[in-house]
């Protein structure tokens, strides 16, 4: 007996979901709902074949945890369908329409020992390129259950564009035969996102990432000027350091070379109003900043490998001696990723809307504006070390994602499964 699920999807959903193709890639905007349009056509393909298998693969079992599990059950529930979710096998039991297999992206070397007939893979383009070729690989050879009517095993792909790897040389540069590209921008969805989503997308990354993130196109994230829109006339300020004034210093610490970004924080805004370069070490950082702001209440954001790492040959690690010396020291577990942090600065830089909120007074500094003026991306697509106009921008980054963070507005998905249709 046959099941039929009926749930409300826009054009490039609906064609995901349908879709005849044996590799199938929806390529998409932030809330275009492409993960519900992943749920829908795994569930499609499970209730066409109940003997078969289906994987579903995300980045993470922290992402299966957080998205898979939830999004599947409250698709399932709103439908009416009674199911068994076995979190310690990963896998959803269907009432009498068999299993969903979940599985990660981290280590592809472990997408083994198991067949399915079909899988959906989420999110395939965060990998870096031979990653997600490799896990590309594997995934393929996992689908080899036979189906009752014949029909191709597939693998599609719902994911956001993260410039030209994997997913743009499969699917758009040169796509083999089976290969269907279908885009899908955030607009497509517009009818289930919040009031102001799109307008906070706008708001919240530079201009060079709203094609990806918005349009879902292709574009060029890791070439050319790390901080492309960086205007040493149009990111400047004459403002100076007020007596008394709370400083925020960004501190990038290096053997001899410790480099610190002098900030401070004006109707929410960052300004970056001086700087300390070529510091020998975190007792010099001390002396210098006691010795120049001995008034001035201070905040310090240092690269966290400080609290573990010694510029001086000492016992205590650099962030507990920026302690020891009374400074409040504002510093995570972890640094973000290079890539996150960037995107913070970039879109305080200039956002897509064209605003400039990050303002540097360029007399008074001079390194920290030559640096994000002149850093670009290596022969592997990070930013450049070896050309020394790396240490100015890590400090500003470190102030920048610690505050101003780019977090991605939440989407509230609406399920809308009226019933089920035998």
């Amino acid at each position: 007996m046959s099941l039929t699920l009926r749930a409300r999807a826009s054009g490039p959903q609906t064609e995901f979901v349908n879709c005849k193709d044996q590799f199938p890639a929806m390529v998409a905007g932030f809330g275009s709902g492409k993960t519900q349009a992943a749920i829908l056509r795994t569930l499609k393909l499970k209730f066409q074949h109940p003997a078969q298998d289906v994987a579903y693969y995300l980045p993470t079992y922290d992402l299966v945890r957080m998205i898979g599990y939830p999004r599947f059950s409250e698709t399932l529930e709103a439908a009416g369908i009674k199911y068994l979710l076995n979190k310690s096998e990963h896998v959803i039991n269907i009432a009498d329409r068999g299993r969903i297999i979940f599985r990660t992206l981290d280590n592809p070397a472990r997408i083994v020992g198991y067949e399915v007939a079909d899988s959906i893979v989420d999110e395939l383009d965060t990998l870096k390129q031979d990653d997600a070729e490799h896990a590309w690989r594997q995934i393929i050879a996992r689908n080899r259950q036979k189906k009752p009517d014949g029909s191709l095993n597939t693998v599609a792909v719902a994911t956001t564009p993260e410039g030209f790897r994997f997913v743009y040389n499969q699917w758009a540069k040169k796509p083999e035969e089976g290969y269907k590209l279908i885009r899908a921008s955030t607009y497509s969805n517009a009818r289930n996102l919040p009031d102001g989503y799109i307008e906070s997308l706008k708001r919240s990354y530079p201009p060079q990432l709203i094609a990806s993130y918005l349009e879902g196109q292709f574009v060029n994230l890791v070439a050319g000027a790390v901080y492309p829109d960086f205007d040493r006339s149009m990111n400047h300020t004459d403002e100076v350091i007020e007596p008394g004034e709370h400083l925020h210093i960004g501190l990038d610490f290096n053997v001899y070379n410790c480099t610190a970004t002098i900030g401070v924080v004006r109707n929410g805004r960052p300004r970056i109003l001086g700087e300390l370069v070529k510091m020998r070490d975190t007792p010099h950082v001390v002396e210098m900043i006691k010795s120049k702001y001995s008034t001035h209440k201070i905040t310090i954001y240092p690269d966290a490998s400080g609290q573990s790492n010694k510029t001086v040959n000492a016992t205590e690690s650099d962030v507990r001696i920026l302690q020891m010396a009374g400074f409040m020291v504002s510093v995570p577990n972890a640094n973000p990723f290079v890539k996150e942090r960037v995107m913070a600065v970039n879109a305080l830089v200039c956002n897509s809307m064209r605003e400039r909120t990050l303002l540097i007074n360029t007399a008074l500094a001079p390194t920290v504006t030559e640096h994000i003026e002149q850093q670009v991306y290596d022969e592997n697509g990070e930013p450049d070390k070896k050309a020394g106009k790396d240490h100015a921008c890590d400090a500003l980054g470190y102030f920048i994602h610690r505050l101003w963070p780019i977090v991605k507005p939440t989407v509230s998905h609406v399920i809308q499964v009226p019933h089920m249709s035998r």
